[in-house]
């Protein structure tokens, strides 16, 4: 593996111009209001082998009201320094609680959402997508593309900003006190939810998916961007009707509307999500306040435990 994209001096400057619909704005504020006041999260106490974590089986309303799983897990003692939202990557679902005990291990409470309709590999998922869609390449990067009203990504994208409300609920959670955070899929939510969401104290974005599609097609055949290549292979003449779609859920655009305090991350050698593709979201994010880690050997898997405890370091800093 090597490094394929931009040099890094020229990656540091890439900033495109952005394909952003006219109603952008329009659109998600009518998204979120459908998606809001359907009633309250349920957090349901959950017995754990865990003795210094308390875990919290989570249910709560999502996109149109539709129901979305998670787990809270928070220091036993009731000191929380703050609390994550934690975004899952590809394919992936909630898992098993005990999974996700290292923020609660140092003191932060995390919510970790699951991806409605995945689920499939790495870890469980206990969330049904029940929209349908027309026809589509196998994954979810092209379900429901022909109108930006049925993309599965309106909908993951409502119930991250569902899951910042849920959390922001917990009768412990400090609502001032809140990170958004992800990895890869993950990433490109929690980068829409920095977007969507208003007051969050910060942001953590791991080599990100769902950032500026037209040039991550141009130069990967990578899995997941190889779905739409593989669909649009059969859609001959629709390419510009596809970009269009992908336009409303482009990570470029909601960086453009971001401000909280923002750690991201990126892999020189990443086919998957090519750096570029992240600069383009990173050079965007519309705030000053924000760094970069750079790994310049890493594929897609990033800097792995060497960026959670920059992470940690993050934390540290929003809330010292």
């Amino acid at each position: 593996m090597a490094q394929f994209d931009l040099p890094l001096d020229e990656l540091q400057s890439y900033r495109p111009p952005r394909e952003e619909p006219a109603d952008f704005d329009g659109f998600w504020t009518e998204t979120l209001r459908a998606s809001r006041d359907h009633g309250s999260a349920q957090f349901i106490p959950v017995p754990s082998p865990l003795r210094s974590i308390l875990v919290e089986d989570v249910t709560f309303p999502g996109f149109a009201g539709q129901p979305i799983k998670g787990w809270m897990l928070r220091p036993a003692d009731g000191g929380i320094r703050a609390t994550v939202v934690q975004y899952i990557g590809y394919s992936g679902g909630r898992g098993v609680p005990e999974q996700w005990t290292l923020l609660p291990s140092a003191g932060y409470a995390v919510l970790v959402m699951d991806s409605r309709g995945q689920g499939s590999s790495g870890a469980v998922g206990d969330t049904a997508d029940p929209v349908g869609s027309g026809p589509q390449i196998a994954g979810r990067l092209s379900a429901g593309i022909e109108d930006p009203h049925d993309y599965y990504y309106r909908r993951i994208f409502a119930d991250a900003a569902c899951a910042v409300d849920a959390a922001r609920s917990h009768a412990m959670v400090d609502p001032d006190r809140v990170v958004v955070a992800g990895g890869s899929q993950g990433g490109g939510i929690a980068l829409a939810a920095a977007g969507l969401c208003d007051g969050l104290a910060g942001a953590m974005i791991d080599v990100p998916f769902l950032s500026h599609f037209r040039r991550a097609l141009r130069i990967t055949d990578a899995t997941p961007y190889s779905e739409l290549t593989l669909y649009m292979q059969t859609r001959r003449g629709e390419e510009e009707d596809v970009f269009r779609v992908l336009s409303y859920f482009d990570g470029v655009n909601f960086a453009a509307r971001a401000t909280a305090k923002a750690l991201f991350s990126v892999a020189l050698c990443d086919m998957v999500c090519p750096p570029s593709t992240v600069y383009a979201a990173f050079n965007t994010y519309a705030t000053d306040d924000k760094e970069m880690a750079v790994y310049p050997y890493n594929g897609h898997e990033g800097g792995q435990w060497n960026q959670t405890l920059r992470h940690l370091a993050f934390l540290d800093d929003v809330f010292s």
